[in-house]
């Protein structure tokens, strides 16, 4: 048997090649849309692919299934539950596909979504214990996919607790402790809560390890896993429509293209975003008016996503050396209206010289000072709900995490200073460009974010 893991750091995503090496069968698990990496490995080994099975309808990336159905004419299969614009094979409970010796069982363990599966994975057709499960986004390492998003619509988060329930408690659970679990999805995911940095574990781990997988009965499993859980961020049930409908191919040959100044300026007067993805430092050092500013160190693919519109036309700023790179990252979370990027941005910036503008960041220390003012700043504070729990808080902030600011940006005044804190400085770098791209004027950000702030305190802020 070949076994392969491809994990994706931006997106936290995990994909998986599965091959008989005799026959030289193959099936892909949940691929991105760029899908380049599984073609050439496959090719290497010699390795034809027959299938391509998607776990679920994902919320946070747009699958590759259409594009490895039309690179390798391999079938698409889903859950039994799933319904799609494109030719699928449902997969039933207890299905098994056989590449030769090498044989995936299905096991449907929904409760994420509605038509969540999970394969188990055979060296041997005659083994009686799995080398592995790939488990989607029902089982995690340290935790279980959230029952909450908008990938299914017309289910309730409740209905769903209880399907996952039985999903994780019995069948999952139910599987010998040397099983190997195999995740779609690890550390920094919106898709769970308390998600391990490890990529893979066994059953045995988890049922010692996983508050979701200690004996519980269904109401009390509900509300543990559905509790405390982050806002998604916006794009997430866009992405989750598109991956059930017939969209057009992702081409990495057409995808990116250079941009002269004039073009690129005659973009932005005609409405496009700007999507500067240089380091905050530099953004904040001189950007273009109205650019929004997603550094592309960092979960870029999730917070581009996060506060961008997918409608939106869009023309990319990014480092040297990875302009393909960015606009490849934004069409895995299906952002396809990048109309290219700028091709020299230093020269260009100096030829748009009247419309670049410096951002506001202020120490912490200067801060303290203006808080002290017959009329303070509102102090915005981005964060989680988890980090403030764990790490403190700023006793004058408004908390509006940045998952949710895009479509709470209009409780915000108008009329008052603003300061933006992240924990460090990256998110509210881009919470603050998305303010003024909406026409805040008098925004600003902490350097350092609040650490920076506990750092100046004379008795550290507690939660």
């Amino acid at each position: 048997m070949f076994f392969a893991q491809y994990y994706l750091d931006c997106l936290s995503h995990a994909s998986y090649l599965i091959a008989d090496e005799q026959t030289g069968q193959a099936v892909v698990v949940d691929p991105r849309r760029d899908v380049s990496e599984y073609l050439a490995d496959a090719t290497a080994r010699g390795f034809t692919v027959v299938g391509v099975i998607n776990t679920h309808f994902h919320a946070d990336f747009v699958a590759g299934h259409l594009e490895m159905a039309a690179e390798t004419g391999a079938w698409i299969g889903y859950g039994a539950r799933a319904e799609t614009e494109y030719p699928i094979r449902h997969l039933a409970e207890g299905e098994r596909i056989a590449l030769g010796d090498v044989v995936l069982e299905i096991m449907e363990t929904p409760g994420h979504t509605p038509e969540s599966v999970s394969v188990l994975v055979y060296e041997h057709a005659d083994d009686t214990v799995p080398y592995g499960v790939l488990t989607g986004d029902a089982l995690f390492i340290g935790d279980v996919g959230r029952p909450d998003l908008l990938a299914s619509v017309g289910v309730t988060a409740e209905e769903l607790g209880a399907m996952l329930h039985d999903s994780v408690q019995n069948k999952l659970m139910g599987l010998p402790d040397e099983v190997r679990v195999f995740p779609a999805h690890g550390a920094g995911s919106s898709c769970g809560k308390n998600l391990s940095t490890e990529k893979s574990s066994t059953i045995g781990e988890q049922r010692a390890t996983n508050y979701a997988c200690a004996p519980m009965d269904r109401d009390a499993f509900v509300a543990l896993v559905t509790a405390g859980q982050s806002a998604a961020p916006g794009y997430f049930a866009y992405d989750a429509d598109l991956n059930r409908k017939d969209r057009r191919l992702y081409d990495s040959a057409t995808a990116a293209r250079a941009l002269t100044t004039a073009e690129f300026a005659e973009l932005r007067a005609a409405g496009a975003v700007v999507v500067d993805a240089r380091d905050p430092q530099e953004f904040a050092a001189g950007h273009l008016r109205g650019a929004v500013n997603v550094p592309a160190d960092g979960r870029f693919a999730e917070q581009a996503g996060t506060v961008l519109d997918p409608a939106d036309r869009l023309v990319v700023i990014a480092p040297e050396q990875r302009e393909e790179e960015i606009v490849t990252r934004l069409a895995r979370v299906g952002f396809d209206r990048a109309e290219g990027y700028l091709a020299a941005p230093e020269a260009a910036l100096e030829a748009l010289a009247d419309e670049v503008a410096p951002a506001g960041r202020v120490t912490a220390a200067r801060l303290r000072a203006a808080l002290a003012d017959e009329r303070p700043p509102l102090v915005v504070d981005v964060r989680t709900c988890g980090e403030r729990q764990a790490n403190g808080f700023i006793d004058a902030a408004l908390h509006l995490p940045l998952n949710e600011l895009p479509a709470r940006s209009a409780e915000l005044p108008t009329d008052r200073p603003l300061v933006l804190h992240c924990a460090g400085g990256h998110r509210s770098s881009i919470a603050a460009s998305l303010l003024r791209h909406r026409g805040f004027e008098d925004v600003s950000d902490i350097l350092g974010g609040y650490a920076a702030w506990a750092l100046t305190a004379t008795e550290p802020a507690t939660a």
